[in-house]
């Protein structure tokens, strides 16, 4: 199936293409024909099987439909609640990149940063909120924010707002929004106390339930490099000596860093070029035909920005930085098996990073071989217990569709 296929607006496709999404992942491909339909989902799924997109297209769509059809002031339509600053970020960057060509305004708040510049976004208007609980609570007791006219509320990683004690104010979050609604409840795990949230809140939903990726490539030789976070640089140009990296794709968490890393590079004689968000379309279809042609050995890349990445002979894979989430290591070095030829990943891990490693290992269910032959190895305390064994039985995933309407539903306008 192509994106193509899911009546999904020109506007939308367009930018899709620009950001070289071809194929929906399962959960998008089983999610966004429901929520265009104006469809309660609850969706089971980890960070890393393409969640955002899910929600975030077919939210896109249905409210720039309805702000062709109304001259009214901005008022917030949708409301996405996210645990953390991080996820915050990256849901609105998402929002950003697929509603580019949308007369669409979407905004960020998040605390322990100064309120001023996203008071003044909350001012001008918006059609789209993406919030953590306790800025938005606080912003809302100063008669910042109004919920009254949401349609499209959105709970992503509820599982985890449970485990940062969010629950009580993402209860007092749901009591200001509007009785009718479309919910969207996604989660990576269903505790009791979470399916009985999901209950009180969601009108005969459509259940999706998608596995993550857990599981990497035995053709793919994997190391973790013991570092410390200012000697990263000079062992990533001292790796590059090796004649035997033909080429590489180097990821980092931030395009900051990306930015970083090769004005470093650039320092030692290393040519090397970054893609990431902030670079236009061009710069960044240029940087990749220089990759794929030989004509550039490193190229620096953020997660977003490497998704449709597909070079032939990619011989290794770099993580500068340990993906803050577990199941994106996955997907970062299974760019170098393509057509299942050996390939090589190493990893940089720094005191603050021992966490996430601890996290990867536990996914896909072995320990990483630490590399020490390196001037700069470092000792770090890290978790000496064996990775646990993987199960044997696999969970069999499905995605019941119940076609009866609520009457909840039935007043939404098409």
């Amino acid at each position: 199936m192509l994106f193509t296929d899911l009546n999904l607006i020109s506007p939308i496709l367009k930018a899709l293409e620009r950001e070289w999404y071809k194929s929906p992942t399962p959960i998008q491909e089983k999610a966004i024909p429901h929520i265009l339909e104006w469809r309660d989902v609850l969706g089971s799924a980890q960070t890393g099987t393409g969640k955002t997109a899910a929600f975030a297209i077919p939210t896109l769509q249905l409210l720039s439909r309805e702000r062709e059809l109304s001259n009214t002031p901005r008022t917030i339509k949708s409301l996405i609640l996210t645990p953390t600053r991080e996820l915050a970020i990256q849901i609105e960057e998402s929002f950003t990149a697929y509603g580019n060509n949308l007369n669409l305004r979407h905004a960020v708040i998040f605390g322990w940063v100064s309120q001023f510049s996203q008071v003044d976004k909350l001012r001008k208007g918006i059609d789209i909120l993406v919030a953590t609980p306790g800025r938005l609570l606080d912003l809302m007791s100063q008669w910042y924010v109004n919920l009254k006219y949401v349609e499209i509320f959105i709970l992503d990683e509820a599982d985890r707002m449970l485990n940062m004690w969010f629950i009580n104010d993402v209860k007092k979050v749901l009591a200001k929004l509007p009785a009718k609604k479309q919910t969207l409840f996604f989660s990576a795990t269903m505790p009791k106390e979470i399916a009985s949230l999901a209950d009180s809140i969601l009108v005969n939903p459509i259940k999706i339930v998608v596995a993550p990726v857990s599981s990497t490539a035995d053709t793919v030789k994997q190391a973790i490099y013991l570092v410390k976070k200012n000697d990263k640089k000079l062992l990533l140009a001292h790796l590059l000596k090796n004649k035997e990296i033909a080429s590489v794709l180097v990821f980092t968490r931030t395009k900051h860093w990306a930015d970083r890393v090769v004005k470093d590079l650039e320092k030692v004689w290393v040519v090397a070029e970054a893609i990431h968000g902030n670079k236009s379309q061009n710069a960044r279809q240029r940087a990749l035909n220089n990759f794929k042609s030989g004509q550039t050995r490193v190229l620096i890349a953020t997660d977003i920005a490497a998704r449709g990445i597909d070079v032939d002979n990619l011989s290794h894979v770099i993580n500068y930085e340990l993906p803050n989430e577990s199941e994106t290591y996955v997907h970062r070095i299974g760019r170098t098996w393509r057509a299942w030829l050996n390939g090589t990943a190493l990893s940089f891990c720094d005191q603050e990073e021992v966490g996430y490693l601890q996290d990867i290992q536990k996914l896909i269910w072995r320990k990483l071989d630490v590399e020490e032959n390196h001037p700069f190895a470092v000792r770090l305390a890290l978790d000496s217990k064996p990775a646990p064994k993987k199960p044997t039985q696999q969970r069999n995933f499905s995605s019941p569709r119940n076609n009866t309407w609520s009457d909840r539903q039935r007043s939404f306008r098409r």
